[in-house]
């Protein structure tokens, strides 16, 4: 298996190679040269397995350049029962990702039993063995850019803290986060972590990142990787919970399931796309959006606005609050032929301030080919859904999986189960779901009271040169 660039200009590398970089050098994204296809025959063979061997199944289509046998030990040891079921009430405390059934045919696909309460630690747990397991193969070191706009931070911090030759620069826009999503990684004291609180919005620290990547020099001379959904092996991670999702929702191989998906920087819902390119019997994606609505404008009119950083706004459901979705790149590579000159031009323009409009080609014609219909949500909608889910069902959602739930009911059609992806534990924010129903949300043991905890950051202006003058002088 070898992977290509959306821009066109890198030459094709191995799983292996890319998995360090993130970015490509020509500033693309990295794709599977050709998704591979599942037979009939290996969707019945996976059906009744365990996550890790599933995980193994799935992930062995994408990672040609390492042993199988040393694939499937970093699997098991990453996807264990001691580190993804925190035995919530209500949930099988020995399995992985379980399915919570609401009403025959509404199912909740429970992602957020990991040691930092959100779906994220799905890949970002495996991320960390697998660049522990390639450094040492390497004897090398790498620093870890990256940017958060509520939880891909502390996953990634968790996974990474302690590990060999690894060290972890996180951005975050300052003040933008809810207070527990914040001690989560403002509280680290460990070595090899450092917090940089930027003055300005997600997209602000996301583009920094790129920035950063794109310097090539700086980039090679300080051994800087991603742990951002730019990064291939987070999405292709990701994607083993949509087959185990579509098994726990399905009886047998001949039905089809939709799955509905808070969308943030579109690399959760691009796994999705890629399961269903794989041959997963998914009948339509249904993305959700809150008030930036930049996907939703573009799935309902083919045109792609991304706002300026003054116009994104702060909401109830802060790790959507995103403009630029960076993953969105890899599905219109899909959408427009896969013709890399059009990409160039494309995100030329974005990359520029612009914008592009795809109402009149053909291509944006060939949307529902692809499975795919959006919604937004608003601040009262996640309320009110909130509300719904815990008087109907007796089922506490947060704020991202309520945005999810109110847009994949609005889709909702019957003929197919109806999967919505849990995002988040409530008690990541807790304030709105105080507002909602006037109680506390329940709080996992050894969590209490971590907003108290001692916090070590560094404020900083949105500015790439400040960013690497830091990272210059702690990256050895």
């Amino acid at each position: 298996m070898k992977y290509l660039s959306t821009r066109g200009n890198s030459p094709s590398r191995s799983f292996t190679e890319i998995l360090l970089a993130g970015l490509a050098p020509d500033g693309g994204l990295y794709l599977p040269e050709i998704y591979p296809r599942i037979t009939r025959s290996e969707l019945t063979e996976w059906r009744p397995l365990s996550y890790p061997a599933l995980a193994s199944r799935v992930l062995g289509k994408f990672i040609g350049d390492m042993p199988s046998d040393d694939l499937k030990q970093l699997l098991d040891r990453t996807y264990t029962a001691s580190v993804y079921c925190n035995g919530r009430a209500g949930s099988d405390a020995g399995e992985i990702a379980p399915l919570r059934t609401l009403e025959p045919g509404l199912h909740l696909l429970e992602l957020s039993n990991g040691p930092t309460l959100a779906f994220k630690d799905m890949a970002m747990q495996l991320l960390g063995n697998l660049f522990e397991y390639v450094l040492d193969k390497g004897h090398a070191e790498l620093n870890i850019l990256g940017a958060t706009s509520g939880d891909t931070g502390s996953s990634a911090e968790y996974a990474m803290r302690g590990k060999r030759g690894i060290r972890v620069f996180m951005l975050s826009p300052q003040g933008k986060m809810s207070r527990f999503q914040t001690a989560q990684m403002f509280s680290l004291q460990d070595a090899n972590i450092f917090n940089i609180a930027v003055q300005g919005v997600f997209d602000d620290c996301q583009d920094i990142v790129k920035a950063v990547s794109n310097d090539h020099a700086f980039k090679d001379q300080f051994k800087i990787g991603t742990v951002n959904s730019i990064n291939w092996a987070r999405v292709a991670a990701q994607v083993v919970y949509y087959f185990k999702g579509y098994f726990a929702a399905t009886r047998s191989n001949d039905e089809q399931a939709d799955f509905s998906v808070p969308s943030g920087n579109f690399g959760n819902i691009c796994a999705g796309h890629i399961a269903r390119m794989m041959g997963l019997p998914i009948r339509r994606l249904i993305l959700a959006t809150n008030e930036n609505d930049v996907l939703d404008e573009f799935f309902r009119t083919g045109l792609y606005r991304p706002r300026a950083t003054t116009q994104t706004f702060q909401t109830s459901s802060p790790s959507m609050d995103i403009s630029k979705a960076s993953n969105f790149e890899r599905f219109v590579f899909d959408l427009v032929g896969r013709d890399a000159a059009t990409m160039r031009e494309l995100w030329g323009r974005v990359d520029s301030g612009g914008a592009f409009d795809l109402s009149q080609s053909t291509h944006f014609a060939r949307i529902a080919d692809y499975g795919f219909v959006s919604g937004t949500s608003s601040h009262a909608d996640r309320l009110a859904t909130i509300r719904r889910s815990w008087e109907q069902y007796g089922v506490m959602i947060d704020t991202h999986t309520a945005d999810g739930l109110k847009v994949g009911l609005e889709h909702r059609q019957p003929g197919a189960p109806l999967v919505c992806l849990e995002t988040a534990l409530p008690v990541k924010f807790e304030e709105t779901i105080r507002e909602a129903l006037g109680r506390e949300p329940e709080r996992p043991a050894g969590l209490t009271g971590i907003e108290d905890l001692p916090q070590r950051f560094e404020v900083m202006p949105a500015d790439a040169r400040a960013v690497k003058d830091f990272i210059a002088g702690h990256a050895t």
